[in-house]
């Protein structure tokens, strides 16, 4: 596939660093030629240095015979502007966009056909912000993962002494809760994947992803340890655009409160929220923790724009007494050498950008990506198409398909039904099929599984 990023910025780098290692042609805009410089020394991509929405930097880059453009430069107006001209002129099938601003995520009427052409609006602030809401639906969860338009999700949470399924076989689970269409489908001991079967042991400490509807979610997180306490107190490091946004979305279900070092912008934001208290200083200051009870909150989110504020601001409400402690990090380095070990959990914006878009780069009927575990595995919903003679897997059962070793199926979605999957279950024309990928290299032998002959 041929794609061009518009924008080397951290957002622009990490997609990159995603598709690069697919075997995709990628050129790379940016009017910075030193960044450019730096990225053609670590891939194998063309560069263009200029405006990415000059018609002329367009033309060079290839627009015209592009698969897939992704606008992801600093600035909303740019990144508009670039999709409306490659449409028009270039005719560029797909267009994603980065837009920040609320203005224009609260118009989605703008986009689309009738709009300005752009396929995908990624907001990463807005990706963030979900990310987060769901992490607290489920208190002890790691991951959330939506699926099926939300029918089924894929959950990871660890496995603790106490849960009734530790130290157990994984074919327990369906011993104990018979009418549960759950399947585990990864587990990953000391950061190794392993493969489950029914009689795979689950041991304390490790890492669990399973597959459920939404209404099963707590009974089977409950056989992987004690279920925690509904959160109620949060607390958020950072007034910017993602704290303001989370704070809108939940002051009216959370007691909330959001800490500001910049003065203006604490009092803006503090017009603009009605439960929000907005606390005007700097998150890492320990008489300021201790005033507000930092011992008595819940949650504390770190979500400045700042990786090394927000680590120690988080490791130090984590000493002083909170509950849970999450901290967004952008740098991969900085969030290997953190999780588990100094926060309870890393918040990656760039991964959770890179899963939104990738569905548009996968071929075959892909629905749904989401990246995990920094990009090395994926769990992905793919639909059936085809019959018995132009399908591999339309009308075969599980156990008669060739699915690669370290591809694991999780769920089964048929209308509006969740079918939980056996080796004799078949899958039929218009199925979403939601798989664990363990290992990246997996993806072409997935998509050439669910291709359609002659299709």
């Amino acid at each position: 596939m041929k794609i061009i990023i518009l924008g080397a910025g951290q957002v622009g780098t990490s997609v990159l660093s995603s598709l690069a290692s697919e075997a995709n042609d990628i050129v790379v805009v940016d009017t910075q030629p030193q960044l450019l410089s730096d990225l053609q020394d670590r891939f194998d991509i063309a560069t263009i240095a200029g405006n990415a929405a000059h018609p002329t930097v367009l033309e060079k880059a290839g627009a015209a015979t592009a698969d897939l453009l992704i606008a992801v430069t600093s600035d909303d107006e740019t990144n508009m502007l670039a999709c409306q001209i490659a449409h028009i002129l270039f005719k560029t099938p797909k267009k994603i966009a980065r837009i920040r601003a609320i203005e224009y995520q609260g118009r989605p009427e703008l986009f689309g056909a009738e709009g300005i052409p752009i396929d995908l609006v990624i907001s990463p602030e807005q990706i963030v912000t979900e990310f987060i809401e769901r992490l607290l639906e489920y208190p002890g969860a790691t991951q959330v993962l939506d699926f099926a338009n939300g029918r089924v999700r894929m959950v990871s949470v660890q496995a603790r002494e106490g849960g009734p399924l530790v130290q157990r076989e994984v074919k327990t689970l369906h011993q104990h809760m018979p009418n549960v269409h759950a399947r585990i489908a990864a587990i990953f001991r000391q950061g190794k994947p392993i493969v489950p079967d029914g009689k795979t042991i689950i041991e304390p400490g490790d890492e669990v992803f399973f597959c459920a509807s939404s209404g099963e979610i707590e009974a089977v997180m409950s056989e992987l340890q004690r279920l925690d306490k509904p959160y109620k107190r949060l607390m958020f490091a950072g007034g910017g655009h993602i704290g303001k946004r989370v704070a809108l979305r939940l002051e009216h279900d959370y007691s909330v409160k959001v800490i500001e070092r910049d003065t203006r912008r604490a009092h803006k934001i503090a017009a603009e929220l009605t439960h929000t208290i907005v606390l005007n200083g700097d998150a890492s200051d320990r008489d300021l923790l201790i005033d507000e009870n930092i011992d008595n909150i819940d949650v504390f989110c770190a979500i400045t724009n700042d990786d090394k504020a927000n680590i120690l601001s988080a490791m130090l409400a984590k000493k002083l007494g909170a509950r849970r402690v999450m901290s967004l990090i952008t740098r991969s380095a900085y969030a290997d050498l953190v999780e588990t070990h100094l926060v309870d959990l890393v918040i990656s914006p760039q991964e959770a950008t890179i899963s939104a878009l990738l569905r548009y780069v996968r071929r075959g009927d892909v629905v749904q990506v989401h990246s995990l575990r920094r990009g090395a595995c994926e769990a992905m919903e793919a639909v059936a198409h085809g019959d018995s003679r132009t399908s591999r897997v339309v009308g075969q059962r599980l156990d008669r398909i060739k699915i690669p070793s370290g591809v694991v199926m999780g769920a089964l979605v048929r209308g509006n039904e969740v079918i939980q999957v056996h080796h004799d279950t078949v899958i039929e024309e218009g199925d979403h099929v939601i798989m664990f990928l363990l290992e990246k290299k997996l993806i072409p032998e997935v998509e050439k599984l669910f291709a359609v002959a002659g299709g």
